[in-house]
């Protein structure tokens, strides 16, 4: 069983790095309790301020069912006033049910990402973290008995390691001469069955993720020049909002602008997310799995974007240190598996990368 007092010890120390007198929001589930108790007790050991919010599983799907205009189209006056007062924050999913919004109409929930985009700025200009903690909900999704899933867990988050901390801090390391080696390119091009995509990402920042933000992370990533993905891309592997997948996703690309999408399941949800705004038609991140922890999908793009041997792009947002400039209410990474004959040409040179 996952420790929680390890995993809040890593929370606090490599993720939040908390400091005395600030005021740290949590907020999760009912069933993350034991991590909750956890992170409420060593927030306080650091002479830090814990604020806990604790949301009702059922809370998601009734928020849409009940909400009127102004819960959609803008954020709580309360979230806003939190978002002021925070110096850092950390979000736990914990599900009951993983297919909680099956039945939400998808334009509904592309509607609200629109609305909630000023706090989203406001909270991630603070100290972040987002990770899980395994419920039998997650592990149904993941295919997995609650057992194997939480041992999976364990192994993603390092919680496995004598020392989880210093884990990390390797995985930082191998990580770094990665992004030294991608910082040198120009051309980054994507080759797999039914892929073939190229992206300048010349002059554009690599980010080392390495789990101070997400937790288990295990990516480098960047923003490509926004009109320059040229070709297609079929995502192997299925993701979408919680409850609704989607899954075999192909997209063509002409000058960075998405003018082909199709997908065998979510369409709706695929069509309705590409109308968001007009950035949501361009590409704001490249990334590259290398948690070698992760070796399967499951159902939660935390996990499977980090999965070594695999490549994710994200239609919408960038992240504005990495150098890109694309704006939109969206950011979905959509991801696609190289273990099986893929491949990533660096500048028209193979690129080593875990996994693959």
């Amino acid at each position: 069983m996952i420790d929680p007092n390890r995993f809040a010890a890593l929370l606090c120390d490599w993720c939040l790095e908390v400091a005395p007198g600030q005021v740290v929001l949590v907020g999760s589930t009912r069933l993350a309790e034991p991590l909750l108790d956890a992170l409420y007790a060593a927030i306080l050991d650091r002479d830090a301020w814990p604020v806990m919010e604790m949301d009702s599983p059922a809370w998601n799907a009734a928020f849409y069912a009940h909400a009127r205009d102004r819960h959609l189209d803008g954020p709580s006056p309360g979230d806003l006033a939190v978002a002021e007062a925070i110096d850092a924050r950390v979000r736990i999913d914990a599900p009951s049910n993983a297919a909680a919004l099956a039945e939400v109409d998808p334009s509904k929930i592309v509607r609200f990402a629109r609305g909630q985009v000023g706090l989203r700025e406001q909270m991630m200009a603070k100290r972040w973290a987002g990770t899980l903690w395994p419920t039998p909900s997650l592990a149904q999704l993941a295919g997995m008995s609650e057992a194997h899933y939480e041992a999976f867990v364990e192994r993603a988050l390092f919680l496995d390691h004598e020392d989880p901390v210093a884990a990390w801090r390797a995985l930082a390391a191998r990580q770094a001469e990665l992004v030294a080696r991608l910082t040198q390119a120009r051309t980054v091009r994507i080759e797999a069955e039914g892929t073939d995509l190229t992206l300048d990402v010349s002059g554009r920042t690599w980010i080392n993720s390495d789990g101070r933000r997400n937790m288990p992370s295990g990516e480098v990533f960047t923003g490509p020049h926004e009109s320059s993905a040229n070709g297609t891309i079929h995502f192997t592997v299925p993701t979408g909002p919680p409850g609704l997948r989607v899954s075999g996703v192909r997209l063509q690309f002409q000058d960075g602008k998405v003018v082909q999408a199709r997908a065998d399941e979510g369409q709706d949800y695929l069509d309705a997310t590409l109308a968001t705004d007009p950035g949501a038609r361009f590409l704001g991140e490249i990334g590259i799995g290398t948690n070698t922890g992760i070796d399967r999908a499951t159902g939660k793009i935390l996990l499977d974007e980090k999965m070594a041997g695999t490549v994710h792009l994200a239609l919408g947002r960038s992240y504005p240190e990495s150098g890109g400039v694309n704006e939109s209410a969206v950011h979905w990474d959509l991801v696609c598996d190289l273990r099986q004959g893929g491949r990533i040409t660096m500048d028209g040179e193979p690129l080593a990368v875990p996994g693959v």
